[in-house]
């Protein structure tokens, strides 16, 4: 029994792997040789710029000890995708924040599925009351006029 458990996510996580990096080989191995574009090298760490990312909106949740486990884990998953991408020499700097910024918003939404009800209720309110913030924001800025 606990073969199976473990050897089920061992599979799907090496399908995954191999149709993430089957395209990329593909493609290796058709493509005529091009000349390297040179590209501009991500800033330090590669992270996606901090305004560009949304708050975290589950601060001060509590959280049951399995939901503390699920979440980890989905941390660990997606800092590990983010470290291949912040190492991946082939991406310009923004493609790196695109896709920094697109993993944290996918682990958002996995830790999202997590919560309880009444968790992703409290979360909902949160957004509302951030997205109705920021229009309020925006309506206070007067509009400077485009050359």
């Amino acid at each position: 029994m606990n073969k199976n458990r473990f050897a089920k996510p061992v599979v799907v996580a090496a399908g995954l792997i191999f149709l993430w990096a089957a395209p990329g080989l593909a493609r290796a191995q058709s493509a005529s040789p091009r000349p390297v574009q040179t590209s501009k090298v991500a800033s330090t760490g590669a992270q996606a710029n901090r305004d560009s990312l949304p708050p975290d909106d589950f601060a001060g949740l509590s959280y049951t000890d399995e939901q503390k486990a699920e979440i980890d884990k989905i941390r660990l998953d997606m800092k590990s995708r983010k470290a291949v991408v912040a190492k991946d020499e082939k991406l310009t700097a923004d493609q790196k924040d695109a896709m920094l910024l697109g993993y944290t918003r996918m682990e958002y939404g996995r830790i999202y599925k997590v919560l309880s009800p009444e968790q992703q209720r409290q979360v909902r309110q949160r957004v509302h009351a951030r997205r109705a913030a920021d229009q309020a924001e925006q309506k206070k800025q007067p509009r400077q006029p485009s050359k």
